[in-house]
């Protein structure tokens, strides 16, 4: 969703490289639709594009080897694909979420609620793995009712963070797995009075740029998008040119744990 910060400058970083070699960017918005996804996999192929960069919805093979049938270079971006022969740059999402939910164990939270996207997206799935080995490191029982699931998107986020705040007891922190659900949980948090970092811890994955915010504020683990993206559009234009190495790579980027003043002090 090109309306998300994150891809913005996933965008940015494709086209800045892109250019320089002296090629243009077509952007498609899937949307995190399946059906959506193989229309305009099927309308690049139409207008003969040299090859494609894909974020797939669902950690599936099927639009990769789709793609491969037309012989069409294809490098995935940003999602974890076990069962797909394609070169993959992505962001350790698992390990950025157990930083995140290790900080605020070590801050003396225990009830902390997670709003994660679709079940079978890599990117949901991993931040939800790392958030469940941080509780299991910590020796504590994972109670089921602190998961909600829902999609990467600002008004699941705040149904899911009004549905999180309905437990009795309710959560003293909330974990946002993208920029998006923080944002939905931020707005959900201010229309139930609740305030952050005072009343509830709220922390995320990825960073918001400096101009959309008036001040640093969010605590997260920011995913490095330019830098993936530069990767990415590096190895997809070396595929083009013959130049790539045979074996398919998959090149695993660090999440970097930025504290500020949303996941507040340490509970007494």
């Amino acid at each position: 969703d090109i309306t998300n910060p994150f891809f913005t400058t996933v965008a940015r970083g494709v086209e800045d490289v892109a250019s320089e070699a002296g090629y243009t960017v077509t952007y498609c918005n899937t949307d995190e639709d399946e059906s959506k996804e193989q229309k305009n996999i099927d309308l690049l192929l139409q207008q003969q594009v040299d090859g494609i960069l894909l974020v797939p919805t669902l950690s599936k093979a099927d639009a990769i080897n789709y793609i491969q049938g037309y012989n069409l270079p294809v490098v995935v971006l940003d999602r974890r694909m076990p069962n797909a022969n394609a070169d993959v740059v992505r962001c350790d999402s698992e390990d950025g979420a157990f930083q995140l939910a290790s900080y605020l164990l070590e801050l003396g939270h225990r009830r902390i609620a997670i709003l994660t996207g679709p079940e079978g997206t890599s990117t949901a799935d991993d931040r939800l793995a790392g958030y469940r080995r941080a509780m299991f490191e910590a020796g504590l029982e994972l109670n089921e009712d602190w998961i909600f699931r829902g999609s990467f998107t600002q008004e699941s986020g705040f149904e899911m963070a009004t549905n999180a705040m309905r437990l009795t007891p309710s959560p003293t922190a909330i974990f946002a797995a993208n920029n998006f659900i923080a944002i939905g949980a931020m707005k959900a948090l201010q229309e139930l009075n609740q305030s952050v970092p005072e009343d509830i811890a709220l922390v995320g994955i990825d960073d918001l740029p400096e101009a959309l915010v008036m001040f640093p504020f969010l605590t997260v683990a920011a995913q490095p998008a330019y830098g993936m993206a530069k990767e990415a559009t590096r190895l997809l234009l070396a595929r083009i040119a013959g130049e790539a190495p045979a074996q398919h790579q998959e090149i695993v980027l660090p999440t970097e744990l930025i504290i500020r003043q949303s996941a507040g002090q340490p509970l007494l």
